[in-house]
């Protein structure tokens, strides 16, 4: 029975205990008929007939007939869904409690955890991870000068790291864990997300995959800030589908303070939005009226802790401006976000046929994963921001797509029948789900392995500091050659030599320009006069060491100095230099009896 129809009358008046009569035990009035049968009528006040009973129709003039009503059968109500229970087209909630909860999102995150920490500490910091490094490590002041030219969008995670490195260090390892949780938490909040809007075995499939995708494990290693995107786009994304399954106060507000945190990590995990704003059209729809207005309030207060940061960020576009993406680009995309072919061709290719078993979840999940790399390719030569590792954060709904059409085999995944069906079912359920992930762990392998790996075409330049830091001696001097943001790998490599040689041709520091590079000395040969020895640092790509710095300085070194010894490294090389007899005896130059000591080998 519908909860919307009224209760059959059995007598007295209807209370919260079903129809107990509270004058049963007093009579009636007088001159008052009572319900007799189920649908007794009033006695006629006329006349004194027995209560509980019609008067006689025949003393009424003008009546032929006497009048015996039929009983009345009560029409049919169709039943309402009240709003504990779901509509013919949502799908079943979450149940277990949670017991349940916690597994969920445990087990995928311990998995993606492991991964991510085997090794984490091997490869070696590349450009983007040394200027991690160098802005964390300024003082306050010294950073605030740095974000009025440059990386003004990263100021938040460049405060975090500043607190992180305080407290933990700076080495590769220190460096990584924060990056490490948030993407390990990701695969855990992936697991929730599909669990929310599909069913458990969805959930668990989605976060067990991502977990063992290759891009989770190379930027979980990354100091950059594309894990913690990944990691607000998914906590955003759940508080929403949490408020429009059940909405209270409290978790629209953590839904307005998860905004700011999708544009803080990263500006491109904003075009999430647009996937959130047709959800609540969705909603719209469906005859909810106030998530409109709960959603326009949130995104307006979300943002209001963006919006001037991404105003500021707008005039320092020019440091991305070489990010000018061609059509194979456009193609290498897929491997490129999730790390290999051998997992991006089967995971978009069940993603895409998961789009026919969504429901009503599927046009969100298809704007997600179509509309950012779509708007930031067509505006790449203004925004510059079509990047695999800045669009990282749709790889999870491609995993979800996918997990949805493998579980799908077993039973419905969205709908009133979603997660149903006969224990045989469910059962095999749950073997498409370990099947599933053997099956992507296996086909991830290699490249799991390859992103262990220093990154593509960086130079080796730990090789490089562990080189001068045996073979250096009092007096040295070091240059650097090249645009591979030499000076700023080797001062991380060096980082913790107090006798490490001197940066001879530093004219201005990097703090002083509020810069990530520093300013070379105008007069190559004055500010060389000092140094006995000189290690060059060298990453040009034709191989000449000099090739890479302005012709007068490479004169004046060529001038006073001699190659004593070349080391080739992968992508660098490594040159020292000694001071010349005829240059030492020049009396314009302050002589040293270290330029006299021997060369160590």
């Amino acid at each position: 029975m519908s909860p919307h129809a009224p209760a059959p009358y059995s007598g007295g008046y209807p209370d919260a205990s079903g129809g107990h009569d509270p004058y049963a035990e007093q009579g009636v009035y007088a001159g008052q008929g009572t319900y007799a049968g189920g649908q007794g009528a009033y006695a006629d006040p006329g006349t004194h007939g027995a209560p509980g009973q019609y008067a006689d129709p025949a003393r009424y003039p003008g009546r032929q007939d006497s009048y015996a009503p039929e009983p009345a059968a009560p029409e049919p109500v169709d039943p309402q869904p009240t709003a504990d229970e779901p509509a013919d087209e949502e799908p079943e909630g979450p149940k277990g409690g949670r017991l349940a909860t916690a597994v969920v999102f445990l087990v995928p995150t311990a998995l993606a955890f492991a991964l991510i920490l085997h090794g984490i500490g091997d490869r070696q910091l590349w450009r983007d991870e040394h200027a991690t490094w160098w802005a964390a490590t300024l003082s306050f002041h010294d950073l605030s000068l740095l974000i009025r030219s440059i990386d003004v969008v990263f100021t938040p995670y460049y405060v975090l790291m500043h607190l992180w490195i305080a407290i933990a260090g700076d080495s590769p390892t220190a460096m990584r864990v924060p990056g490490a949780v948030a993407m390990a938490a990701s695969a855990g909040l992936l697991a929730l997300l599909g669990r929310r809007l599909f069913t458990t075995q969805a959930g668990l499939l989605a976060g067990l995959a991502f977990a063992v995708v290759p891009a989770t494990t190379r930027y979980g290693q990354e100091i950059r800030p594309y894990a913690f995107a990944v990691a607000a786009v998914l906590l955003s994304t759940l508080l929403l589908a949490r408020a429009l399954d059940k909405p209270s106060f409290k978790v629209w507000v953590a839904y307005t303070l998860s905004v700011p945190l999708i544009g803080w990590s990263h500006l491109a995990s904003m075009a999430v939005l647009g996937a959130h704003l047709v959800m609540i059209l969705i909603a719209r729809r469906a005859g909810d009226k106030i998530v409109g207005w709960a959603y326009a309030a949130a995104c307006t207060l979300g943002m209001c802790f963006v919006i001037p940061m991404a105003v500021s960020g707008s005039g320092q576009s020019g440091q991305i401006a070489w990010n000018n993406p061609v059509l194979k680009d456009l193609i290498d995309f897929p491997k490129n976000l999730f790390g290999s072919w051998a997992v991006a061709v089967p995971v978009m290719a069940l993603g895409a046929l998961g789009l026919f078993f969504a429901g009503r979840r599927a046009l969100p999940l298809a704007v997600w994963i179509v509309l950012p790399p779509l708007a930031t390719y067509v505006t790449a030569e203004q925004l510059h921001l079509f990047l695999p590792r800045y669009l990282l954060f749709t790889a999870p709904a491609w995993v979800l797509l996918a997990a949805v059409a493998v579980v799908r085999i077993a039973g419905p995944v969205a709908g009133a029948k979603a997660g149903t069906g006969a224990a045989a079912r469910r059962g095999l359920g749950w073997v498409l789900v370990a099947a599933a992930v053997a099956g992507i762990a296996f086909q991830a392998l290699p490249g799991i392995r390859e992103t262990r790996q220093n990154a593509l075409g960086e130079p080796d330049f730990r090789g490089a500091g562990q080189l001068i830091e045996a073979g250096q001696k009092k007096g040295d001097g070091i240059v650097f050659s090249g645009v591979m943001s030499e000076r700023r790998a080797m001062d991380y490599e060096l980082r913790n030599d107090a006798g490490r040689p001197r940066d001879s041709l530093m004219y201005r520091t990097p703090q002083e320009l509020g810069s990530f590079g520093a300013l070379e000395c105008p007069d190559s040969a004055r500010c060389l006069a000092k140094a006995d020895r000189l290690w060059l640092v060298s990453t040009t790509l034709d191989g000449q060491p000099f090739s890479g710095m302005p012709k007068t300085t490479a004169t004046a070194i060529q001038k006073s100095f001699k190659v004593v010894k070349t080391k080739k490294l992968k992508y660098l090389q490594l040159v020292l230099l000694e001071r010349t007899r005829a240059a030492t005896d020049d009396p314009s130059e302050d002589k040293d009896d270290a330029a006299k000591r021997k060369v160590h080998t």
